[in-house]
């Protein structure tokens, strides 16, 4: 695992987070979650790709609901915020990274994902 915490990643992840307001397939859950996923990126050490688990995420982004965490979770990798790399074994967690480059296209229009990798 790569440890990044240099000031282009910080700029790549605050050019994405900006993003997710103009983005209007997104609701408050959205953002709440991935605010949750960049406090498990920070605990991580800023390592890439990180660990996460559902139930601390869900505490952390207040979500009571499993089925409103998977649909958001899948809703952010399909459209491109996050890689996610689900774990089906029950004692191993889960990763998600970063997409590569951070690049956000601005641009690009609300039907297909809005981040360039």
């Amino acid at each position: 695992m790569k440890v990044l915490s240099s000031s282009p990643d910080l700029k790549g992840y605050s050019k994405l987070f900006r993003s997710l307001g103009k983005d209007e397939r997104l609701f408050p859950t959205h953002v709440s979650l991935f605010s949750g996923l960049f406090i498990f990126w920070q605990r991580s050490g800023y390592q890439r790709p990180f660990k996460i688990s559902r139930s601390g995420l869900m505490a952390t982004s207040r979500i009571a609901s499993t089925a409103t965490y998977q649909k958001c979770i899948k809703e952010l990798r399909d459209f491109g915020y996050i890689l996610y790399l689900p774990s089906f074994h029950p004692t191993k967690a889960s990763m998600v990274n970063w997409p590569e480059n951070w690049k956000v296209n601005d641009t690009a229009s609300h039907v297909g994902n809005n981040i360039t990798l």
